[in-house]
């Protein structure tokens, strides 16, 4: 016999799934008015494309998507959630979709100060300590969760309440996630002077300043760890090293570069702090499976069947 909770939850992600392909009709995104959230639809399966996911929970109402981190693979569908603590550099496919069922998905970006104060306002206990581990992780969503955010696309259909009502429910967002199962990851980002935190803020500082050069030296340091101990909780969050974490950042920045700004790839290479050119296009080849000119091309064409100038994602 089908529960009661089980048949609830289904009518509510049917509510949330007919809400965004009501919003999605014209075109594969919607950047919506409610500050951090944008919906998306996709009628066919993807390539597996590279691409950063930030801070953000990450629901899928109709179809599936697969991400993969360093070599674990994530898969979120209509009953699970993906939640990305800090910004990580991934590959994404879109597994499940089609012209009669398509990929229908949302994404809320998240804010660690917001989680912090919803932890001192709610007077969470502390995380328990414990090693540093992977900021990314699926959990299975709630009902609670899923009417949640049907009220935040409620929003969409008056959007002078947004600035008033969307703070308060994005707050009730974040508290079940504090509470759920993935609750401790977030936490463990958010807690001042964690090993997580600590981790956390150097990958801030690679963000910003990932064209510069470092010695990883100076990052454990600014973090309070030995150099052994930053760089295996470094890689243990974001399953590379801070060097590889760099190479990426610069990849993906120059490849935005020569797509939006109409760069070539070698001025794209310096300003993203590449010395080399050949270096440039050998790692660029290998994260992208091409190299620069013949990416970039591919993704304009992509761009132009579409109607958009974007990377895919």
């Amino acid at each position: 016999m089908l529960k009661i909770s089980d048949t609830a939850f289904d009518v509510a992600v049917t509510a949330l799934r007919d809400c965004i392909a009501r919003w999605t009709e014209g075109g594969e995104q919607y950047v919506t008015a409610v500050p951090g959230l944008s919906l998306f639809r996709r009628i066919e399966p993807t390539e597996p494309v590279s691409g950063m996911y930030e801070p953000s929970i990450c629901l899928v109402v109709q179809g599936a998507k697969r991400v993969l981190l360093g070599d674990d693979t994530y898969v979120y569908d209509p009953r699970h959630y993906l939640i990305t603590s800090v910004h990580l550099p991934t590959v994404v496919q879109i597994i499940e979709a089609s012209p009669e069922r398509p990929y229908l998905g949302l994404r809320l970006l998240l804010d660690q100060r917001e989680i912090a104060q919803l932890m001192a306002d709610s007077n969470l206990p502390p995380p328990q300590p414990q090693q540093s581990s992977r900021g990314m992780a699926t959990g299975e969503i709630t009902l609670p969760l899923v009417t949640a955010f049907q009220r935040l696309l409620d929003l969409l259909a008056d959007e002078q309440d947004i600035p008033i009502l969307s703070p308060v429910i994005q707050r009730e967002i974040i508290y079940r996630l504090l509470v759920g199962e993935q609750g401790e990851r977030l936490r463990q980002i958010a807690s001042a002077g964690s090993q997580s935190q600590r981790i956390a803020r150097a990958i801030e500082w690679l963000k910003c300043n990932f064209a510069l050069p470092f010695r990883i030296d100076d990052l454990a340091a600014e973090a309070r760890m030995s150099a052994s101990t930053f760089h295996h909780h470094f890689r243990s969050m974001t399953a590379l090293s801070p060097l590889q974490y760099q190479k990426q950042l610069r990849l993906q920045e120059a490849r935005r570069l020569m797509l939006a700004e109409h760069l070539d790839a070698a001025t794209a290479a310096f300003q993203v702090g590449y010395e080399s050119p050949s270096q440039f296009s050998r790692e660029y080849n290998r994260l992208f499976g091409a190299p620069p000119l013949r990416d970039i091309s591919k993704l304009r064409q992509m761009a132009s069947a579409a109607g958009a100038v974007r990377l895919p994602g």
